[in-house]
């Protein structure tokens, strides 16, 4: 029979602090409330909300939400749970909290992509070392499982490559200019309207929460330290309606990819707007959805999909998490922890040859064509095919004619040595505005 002690435990609540009540902080609070009973019933033991930690009780108005538990005191809520829930983002105080979490001997659950694309080995040594658990599985893609398949299901193998759409903001917006025609401008403001894209849409649409994401993945599939600085970002501002007519002649899509590969010089961590084939299961990853690619030896193809954002999505995979660790800590263990070994170098960005689509605007004049083929074949890039076509509503200061665009796709190359070719064309005085640099993605030549 069991002894008292044992009995006692069986009822004592896994305490539990959350961090947040914004967006995804409010519906992780409501999933625990309304679901107690049934989370207690996946766990073994109730779990007990002990306290919320906001900036500012009195604008928490959630009805779920008992206002007795809003505090401001996250310093001392985070040394009275035994799970902490950290939803507030940023770098601190968030890291400073968890690291004091974890000293208290809590484990952490939380969805900070950016902390952790950071400081995440910090965290990790830093669990391992107290024997408590980390788990963050909402910091990738909203509701979709990939964490847990990279640092778990898929730990037998050897993962070659991952290749994802991982912010629903970008993935909107292309949509949108390609289903309805609009300009990057007028496509961001639909998504800010209909709550798809924030007020400052800085981090989405220039690509660094695409980054901070790429780098968890890749470090969780190559066991190797990747941070958020290690990681190249092109962002899909220059982006236009005219790049999206070209990619849909030639039966292609515009997507923002985070990719992540293993190659013979190291790993490669980039985010950049690709022109992939319609066949291509990413290319029907429509709306806000998200959806990453996942190349393994043994497994071969695995794709994960789903809602990559939201409250109530992200929320799920939270209080997965919570579920989760809650049951280590009835069965007294722990969870797997987060080796990195491997210590691989990162690839220079040479190594890496693509095909790439360069959009120019030029003067409408003989000779300009001949002398850009020219710097290209100097640079020993071969040109794949070129289309040009007459802007008239574009128009250059000091020049009379018409402006054509011109669009020259590439045989493989380098990309450092294609944007240095589209440097000096740059400076051409029959070149004008910006060029336009898209790879073209293809499986067999990442």
């Amino acid at each position: 029979m069991p002894t008292n002690t044992q009995q006692q435990e069986a009822v004592r609540p896994i305490r539990i602090a959350l961090l947040g009540a914004g967006t995804v902080g409010s519906q992780t609070a409501r999933l625990l409330v309304e679901q107690s009973q049934d989370l207690a019933s996946r766990v073994g033991r109730p779990l007990q909300l002990v306290g919320i930690a906001v900036l500012h009780p009195d604008k928490v108005k959630a009805d779920w939400i008992d206002p007795s538990l809003l505090t401001t005191d996250s310093a001392g809520l985070v040394t009275r749970a035994d799970i902490v829930i950290e939803l507030i983002g940023g770098i601190e105080p968030a890291r400073t909290l968890l690291l004091k979490a974890i000293e208290s001997g809590a484990s952490v659950v939380t969805a900070n992509k950016a902390l952790l694309a950071q400081h995440g080995p910090e965290l990790y040594r830093a669990a391992e070392e107290r024997g408590v658990d980390i788990y963050f599985e909402a910091a990738v893609g909203g509701a979709i499982p990939i964490v847990r398949p990279l640092r778990e299901s898929l730990v037998g193998d050897g993962i070659t490559s991952l290749v994802g759409i991982v912010n629903g903001t970008t993935n909107y917006i292309l949509d949108e200019m390609t289903t309805k025609g609009l300009q990057f401008d007028q496509a961001l403001r639909d998504a800010q309207a209909k709550g798809f894209a924030e007020a400052d849409p800085t981090a989405d649409v220039d690509g660094l929460d695409a980054a901070a994401k790429a780098a968890i993945m890749a470090t969780l599939a190559f066991h190797t330290d990747v941070r958020l600085d290690d990681v190249p970002v092109e962002g899909i501002r220059a982006i236009t309606a005219d790049d999206i007519a070209a990619a849909q002649t030639e039966h292609r899509v515009i997507k923002l990819l985070a990719v992540a590969e293993r190659g013979e010089q190291g790993i490669s961590a980039r985010v950049y707007p690709a022109l992939i084939p319609d066949s291509h299961p990413l290319a029907s990853v429509h709306g806000s959805f998200n959806a990453v690619f996942v190349t393994a030896r043994a497994a071969d193809d695995l794709m994960f999909y789903g809602r990559g954002a939201g409250g109530a999505p992200t929320a799920s995979a939270v209080v997965g998490d919570v579920v989760t660790e809650a049951r280590h800590i009835v069965q007294h263990g722990m969870g797997p922890g987060i080796p990195m070994y491997a210590n691989i170098p990162m690839a220079p960005l040479d190594a890496s040859r693509a095909a790439f689509a360069v959009r120019f605007l030029i003067h409408d004049k003989p000779g300009v064509l001949a002398a850009i083929a020219q710097v290209f074949s100097e640079a020993g890039i071969s040109i794949n095919g070129v289309n040009q076509d007459i802007k008239p509503t574009l128009h250059d200061p000091g020049y009379s004619g018409e402006i054509q665009q011109l669009r020259v796709v590439t045989h493989l190359c380098d990309e450092v040595t294609l944007r240095r070719v589209v440097e000096r064309i740059s400076t051409f005085d029959s070149v004008t505005g910006q060029a336009s640099i898209l790879r073209v993605f293809d499986r067999q030549a990442q």
